[in-house]
Formats: C-alpha cells, structure tokens, sequence
C-alpha cells in the first residue's frame, strides 16, 4: 500500500428493539453529526462519501438515497452506496484513498428490522431456485451450522450458552448495546439455539470517518491504521460447503496480515454463538486475543450495520489506548458465507 489509511472517529446509535417513532434519516443524523464533530471536520470537508445498507429492510428500491438528506448532497458530493454491510462501504472508501483521489472519506450505514420479518426477508438472499422456495431462514440455517459444530465434536450447548453469557457480560458496559448484563439461556428457537444463542432484532446506525497519512495524525490524537483489510466467499451452496468451518474468513485473515503478528482484540461479527466457534477456529484466536469487549452481535445486531459496528468498536478501543493490534471481522450471506477482516493497528506508546 502506498497511502496509510486510519480509523479517525465512529459513532453509533443506541441499538433498540423499534424506532417507529423516525425515520432512517432521522435515525441516522445524530450519527453523523457526531462522528463529524469528533474530527472537527464538516460535510463539505470530506472528500468522498460511501453508505451500505438494503432496499429489502426498506421495502423499496433505491431507498439509500433518502438517506442522503441526512448527509447533505448539495453541493455535489462525491458518492457512492454498496447493497451491504457498511463494512464493505468502509472497504470501498479504504480503495478511494489509496488512489489519492480524496484524502478523508466518511463511512455510514444502517438497518431498520423492526418494521417486518427479518428472519423472512433474510431467505431472500439464498439460491432463487432451489433453497429460497423452501424458506429456511437465518436462525433454521445456523441451527444446522451450531448441530454441524456439535455433531463433529467442535462444541456443545454449555460451551454455546457460555459464549452469550460472556456476550452479555461483556456488553453490560456497552451504553449503546440492545441486549446488556445477563441474558437467560431461554427456550429453544430452533434447536439447539436457544434465545441466548441467537441475535436481538433491532434498529440502528453507525458511521466512521477516514483519512490518510499525516491527515489522520491532525484529526485524532491515535489513529486506528488499516493495516490490511480483505474481504472472501463461500460458494453459493450450503450443500458443498463445511459448515464448521470457515475457509473464506482464514483467507481474508492471511491476505490482510491478521497471522504476521499477534493481536490483543478481536471483534467478531458472529450473530450466533456458534458462529464464533467457527470463527475462533479459523482464525486462530487464541485465548490470549480479548474477543468482542464490547458483547458483540449477540449484544445488538443492526444488520447492515453491525459489520461496521465491529470495525469501529476495534478502533475506538485503538483511539482510547485499550489495543494496540485489532482484528475486526464483517460477515454478510446465510452461515458465514461472505467475511471481511480488517486488521487494525495503533502507533507505538
């Protein structure tokens, strides 16, 4: 790389069951207000600008360009927009600069599950023809990755149960989660997930502001340094892949220099406590590596947000001196079919 790129500031909402009380640009503003006033900087000062979220939890096509009132496209901005997560937004941003063609370039995204069935408008994303008609959703398809897991020997529901309890631990010190302190283990969903294992279903936002080189150092007093940032797939078929597994995440792992050295955190987009069993595994985390402080997706899960959310919380505990060498992992698409890692790194104290 030619130009190194840094996480300057993040915010986020607070993650609620509902906000049927605004709209996604009501929801969205207070976000990007505050991740400008962090840096100082204002909309006219950012030189590019990339969103992510999904036409399907709207409800309507083009519905990211709403959104976009909550920015402020006159005058002209530079702009773009991904069908995804914004940590692929952040991805695309993370290219824009290492071109030169802009020097800070502000990240956002956001999910609205509240207004309808995310579990059914989630099925939409699997094969048209063969899987989609028989509308398995996401928690049916984890159940099968968490029996997968247990059936090979990889796990067991008290090691499950124990992942969420330490999420909502975790995530008791976490202001903006939706789900804090204790969480019962709870009934079955599908088994063997229970309540605890699976994700809360909820609204929220979050945005992060980049910049380059010497402009970083001006704008935070500690950069969050993208070290290395790839993203990976699975095939399209769960029938030809090894759900206790994750090839895809380890690749994206090794390309973006996660196994040159050793980390201290690491936060895991995994909505399902079994999801991070698979991605302890393949990404070598050992018991060494701090894995979702901040309770992670188990915690609050905005989707086409929380992917984002975990890259900012890794660099938000860069900025305040709690790391100093993060890992922070994106998924999108039914078991873990789709991962991004970015590596994130502080400079030396």
């Amino acid at each position: 790389m030619t130009r190194e790129i840094a996480v300057v500031a993040f915010a986020q909402t607070d993650h609620r069951r509902s906000t049927e009380e605004s709209s996604e640009v009501e929801m969205l503003m207070p976000v990007l207000h505050e991740v400008l006033e962090q840096t100082g900087l204002k909309t006219s000062d950012i030189g590019f600008t990339c969103s992510g979220s999904s036409d399907y939890l709207a409800g309507r096509a083009f519905s990211f360009t709403l959104a976009l009132d909550g920015v402020g496209a006159w005058p002209p901005i530079s702009e773009s927009h991904v069908e995804m997560d914004g940590a692929w937004a952040l991805y695309e941003a993370w290219t824009k600069l290492l071109t030169g063609d802009a020097d800070t370039a502000l990240v956002y995204s956001y999910g609205k599950c509240s207004p309808g069935s995310v579990r059914d408008v989630l099925t939409r994303q699997l094969d048209p023809y063969y899987v989609a008609p028989l509308w398995p959703d996401a928690v049916a398809l984890a159940a099968l990755q968490a029996q997968a897991l247990i059936d090979a020997g990889e796990t067991d529901e008290p090691a499950l149960a124990a992942v969420g309890a330490r999420s909502g631990t975790d995530a008791a010190a976490n202001p903006h989660a939706q789900r804090r302190g204790p969480v019962p283990q709870g009934d079955y969903v599908v088994r063997p997930l229970r309540t605890g294992d699976c994700p809360p279903v909820g609204d929220g936002a979050a945005a992060v502001i980049l910049a380059a080189g010497e402009r970083a150092r001006e704008l935070c007093e500690r950069p969050a340094w993208i070290r290395g940032i790839d993203h990976r797939i699975e095939a399209h078929s769960l029938g030809v892949r090894d759900l206790t597994d994750s090839p895809s995440a380890r690749l994206a792992a090794e390309k973006a220099g996660a196994f040159e050295r050793p980390l201290d955190t690491a936060e895991l987009h995994a909505p399902f406590s079994s999801q991070e069993v698979v991605l302890r595994k393949a990404l070598r985390l050992g018991d060494g590596v701090r894995v979702n402080p901040s309770g992670g997706a188990l915690a609050a899960n905005p989707v086409m947000a929380a992917g984002l959310v975990r890259i900012g919380e890794a660099a938000a505990r860069i900025h305040r001196g709690a790391s100093d060498r993060a890992l922070a992992h994106a998924t999108s698409g039914p078991c873990l079919q789709q991962n991004l890692v970015a590596v994130l790194e502080g400079d030396p104290r």
